[in-house]
This record gives C-alpha cells, structure tokens and sequence, in this order.
C-alpha cells in the first residue's frame, strides 16, 4: 500500500519541502508516503482559470491512477485526527493505494471533486496550497500513530 500527495505546483520552498520530507521520512516502510507534483495549467498565464483548473485536472487525474482519491477541498468534510486513521486503517486492511489531491491556487475542477471518493476540509480557513501538503504529510503521520499506539498522537 502507498499513500501519495499528488498536488499542483513543482518548485514549493525549501521549508515546505523540509517539511513534508520530515514526516514522509517518518511513515513506516510498509505505508510509504510520496509526493507527485504535477504542473499548474498553461493556461493559467492568460487568465484562464477554468481552462487552467481543466489542464491540471488532465495532469492531476493521470498522477492518482487506480488509488483512491481524496480531494483537499475547502466544501469537504472537516476530518477529526480519529476519522482520519479509521479511514486510513480500513484502506490498510483492504491494501489500497490513496492519493491525496491538491489543487492549484483557484482549487480544484469539478472532475476531480466527481472523481473523488471523498472530500476533505483541512480548515474554514484557506490555506496555502503549498502548506497543505505539510499539515496533510504530519495529519497522515499522526493518524498512523495513532493507529500504532505510538505516543506521538496523544489526544
């Protein structure tokens, strides 16, 4: 089983990237955690956002492959720590794959909210989508320590 952050954007900070490497590097061999950046739509320089959020759903959609997606949308579900490793211990016992995906800065298209299996909701706040994949990296560590009743997770 692999879990993946699939996200729009290929040159994040260094911090962020410093930051989702820690808690990738900290995710046990048997539940590897990867990152697949894909590019922003083209068409995003002319303006377009519609046509931009289209090409990026293209390139998005193409990354997740057969794993089940989960969409980071701001109308999702807001998500407990607890919901989030019950979700992520029924896909461990049934060996699936899930790609977790980000969209650029105008959000996701509407094919990849279709194709998602679920939505979810980091915050009523927005966030940076850059960010997302940190707090998604350290949420996805957290739920598998609670899982494993390691001490890290302590709520």
């Amino acid at each position: 089983m692999r879990l993946e952050i699939v996200a729009v954007g290929r040159r994040p900070p260094a911090w962020i990237t410093e930051g989702f490497e820690t808690f990738a590097a900290r995710m046990p061999r048997h539940l590897p955690l990867g990152l697949r950046e894909v590019n922003a739509g083209d068409a995003r320089r002319s303006g377009d956002v519609v046509r931009a959020r289209a090409q990026e759903a293209d390139h998005l959609l193409s990354a997740v492959g057969d794993a089940r997606l989960i969409a980071l949308e701001e109308t999702g579900k807001a998500w407990t720590t607890r919901d989030l490793a019950d979700y992520l211990g029924d896909a461990m016992q049934q060996g699936d794959d899930l790609a977790f995906v980000i969209g650029g800065a105008d959000g996701l298209d509407p094919r990849c909210l279709q194709a998602a299996e679920r939505r979810w909701s980091l915050s009523a706040l927005t966030l940076p989508h850059m960010l997302v994949r940190v707090v998604v990296a350290e949420q996805l560590y957290r739920a598998w320590t609670l899982l494993a009743g390691h001490p890290y997770h302590r709520g």
